[in-house]
């Protein structure tokens, strides 16, 4: 799997449809946990694809959050996005807006980490440290019980994520929190210029 656009253009293709300040950090961080991802499972040589994929993901949601993952495709399609990648960012909507399945291992991941990034986010900014640096797996655990915090954060799909990966939640929640440290210092940087 290789990108067909480059970051660059990527990321001005994120902000083409996206000006919401929140939207582009969520695309950001989707990427750096996906890099992050590429790296961990033994596909470093297709981590350019990983992290576009989590860029983009949510290209669609800012204007057309009711047709959420089927505008996406017009949108990718003219910002020079292959059909490999379309299909790839499409099938994070799996059963939620869209029947594009997740069947690599690459968009399993993306299903999985892209409901979680939000509710490890949320999670975070309660810290005193507002940071995933310091944040214990148990702390997340108690998080996600609470079906008040964060509640637009779907834990089944949190937990269907999981289950395609074939791991426990304890290893997508480490893994994930872990992924989203080694992107932090990046995206806030990258924050503070917008």
């Amino acid at each position: 799997m290789q990108s067909q656009i480059t970051r660059e253009e990527a990321v001005n293709l994120l902000k083409t449809y996206n000006k919401e300040p929140f939207h582009i950090l969520h695309g950001l961080t989707v990427e750096g946990v996906m890099r992050w991802y590429a790296k961990e499972l033994g596909y470093g040589d297709e981590e350019d694809f990983w992290g576009i994929c989590g860029l983009l993901h949510d290209i669609d949601f800012e204007l057309y959050p009711e047709q959420h993952c089927i505008k996406a495709p017009e949108l990718l399609k003219e910002g020079g996005v292959g059909d490999d990648m379309i299909h790839a960012i499409c099938s994070h909507g799996y059963g939620i807006c869209c029947d594009v399945e997740p069947v690599h291992e690459m968009e399993k991941v993306l299903f999985a980490a892209d409901e979680l990034t939000g509710l490890i986010g949320a999670a975070a900014r309660m810290r005193p440290s507002k940071s995933t640096k310091d944040m214990e797996v148990s702390s997340l655990k108690k998080k996600f019980k609470d079906k008040k915090f964060a509640a637009g954060c779907s834990r089944d799909i949190i937990r269907t994520g999981a289950e395609r990966l074939g791991w426990e939640l304890d290893e997508l929640f480490a893994k994930t929190i872990e992924a989203m440290r080694s992107c932090e210092d990046y995206v806030n940087a990258e924050m503070e210029q917008e």
